[in-house]
């Protein structure tokens, strides 16, 4: 059975963003306030008493993500102010007058040093996040301006030297590689903006421009291509792959176009798209495009920025789990099959000596929040999924023995509500 607990007043304005570290111990938060707040897990009250609490940023704090403690007690945030900080705990005492008398010297405290500020981003940075321990201390980084970034720590433990490695434009990175061996699939089929019929009487090439002059018109009037008219109607996110043996991989999405690439990061190549989830494909048939004999376009369906993704642990299976969030209200689970196990991985590690392609399939569509999506969150196993909207709820899915998912509980802020007895948020994954 799941136990619940709640914060009072954790900060003066909006939390924006709450990790807990690999054991599950400590809690970060950060706010619109902000400030950055660390809370410590009391197992004997099971309450949360909170040790630390600083002014991290110039700006409301968007993100914050735990280093895997084999690097040390680190934390990364993001901000508004267009910055990520990198953030070591340290000891010191809390007295450093010399001792009097012999006094005994005076308890031990901690306190968060700032050990590294990026400044590459263009625009607010909206999310942040380490990469798997065993890529090294590497943190990847996402903003408004659509710009993908991977830093990694040059000086370690000083942290006080990041390269940044890559800085990809998410929305100008093509959705499939181009080459007879390309491993990129895309899920869908015909989007609004690749019609595969054309109007009587008129050739596919008119139809090509016709839309292409759309596309132009809504970029222009949006102002910043990807974008809706305010920068509130987009969502940037990312995940890593927390699987080791395809290389360095990682989910993002920025913009309103309501698309997750997976996007592929090599040393020695530069990054490709190994895929695309598009869920537009899966949408009723009545809202399809309607063409006139004008050329234009009406009822074109409207699409929702992802505003989460998460990717599952694996868990041994064969198979990929990625949940998204949307600003429709839609939690997706898509189930994302790699190439086929043969001897895909070439002599860097780098996972590209693949002839196969990767395919995923939509295994749950649920629209229970009603209202925006803010988080999506795997167990620790992959197996039961948690989502958070602007419904006040945090909902719970879980498959069950068909790998059919299902809602599997709710809880709310006013009133925490009994879960199914069956849910069991560190048991074991099911198999394939």
């Amino acid at each position: 059975m799941i136990q619940t607990g709640l914060i009072q007043n954790a900060h003066n304005d909006l939390v924006t963003d709450a990790s807990y570290d690999f054991y599950g111990l400590r809690l970060a938060t950060c706010s619109l306030d902000q400030r950055i707040k660390v809370w410590q897990l009391n197992e004997g009250l099971g309450t949360w008493d909170i040790e630390d609490d600083w002014k991290a940023h110039d700006a409301a704090v968007s993100k914050v993500s735990w280093a895997h403690p084999e690097f040390g007690i680190i934390l990364a945030s993001s901000s508004f102010d267009r910055t990520v900080k990198v953030w070591e705990q340290t000891s010191y005492v809390e007295s450093e007058q010399p001792q009097i008398n012999g006094a005994a010297s005076a308890p031990s405290s901690s306190r968060w040093t700032e050990r590294a500020v990026l400044v590459d981003a263009k625009g607010t940075v909206r999310a942040v996040e380490f990469a798997p321990q065993h890529f090294g201390l590497k943190l990847a980084t996402i903003s408004s301006d659509n710009y993908l970034r991977i830093y990694e720590c040059l000086e370690q433990p000083s942290l006080s030297s990041w390269q940044l490695g890559e800085e990809v434009d998410v929305l100008t990175l093509p959705s499939t590689s181009p080459g007879p061996r390309s491993i990129s699939h895309t899920v869908t089929q015909a989007t609004p903006t690749q019609t595969t019929s054309t109007l009587d009487g008129a050739s596919s090439s008119l139809v090509a421009h016709a839309l292409q002059q759309q596309q132009q018109q809504q970029s222009q009037a949006s102002g910043r291509p990807g974008m809706g008219n305010r920068e509130a109607d987009g969502g940037w996110c990312i995940s890593w792959c927390k699987d080791r043996y395809w290389g360095e991989i990682i989910a993002a999405s920025c913009g309103v176009d309501g698309k997750v690439k997976i996007i592929q990061l090599s040393s020695s190549r530069r990054p490709a798209t190994l895929l695309t989830l598009d869920p537009s494909p899966h949408r009723s048939q009545d809202t399809a495009p309607k063409q006139t004999s004008t050329l234009t376009i009406e009822n074109e369906p409207a699409t929702y920025a992802v505003t989460s993704v998460s990717w599952a642990p694996s868990c041994g299976r064969s198979y990929q789990l990625i949940a998204t969030g949307s600003r429709d209200g839609r939690v997706r689970i898509w189930r994302v099959k790699p190439p086929a196990l043969s001897d895909e991985l070439d002599e860097d590690g780098d996972g590209d000596g693949s002839e196969g392609s990767w395919s995923a399939s939509l295994v749950g569509d649920f629209d229970d929040h009603r209202a925006a999506v803010g988080r999506v969150e795997w167990n620790i196993t992959g197996t039961i999924l948690s989502s958070a909207g602007n419904d006040g709820r945090v909902r719970l899915w879980k498959a069950t023995a068909g790998s059919v998912w299902r809602p599997a509980g709710h809880i709310s802020v006013e009133q925490a509500e009994e879960l199914p007895p069956d849910v069991d948020m560190d048991e074991n994954p099911m198999a394939d």
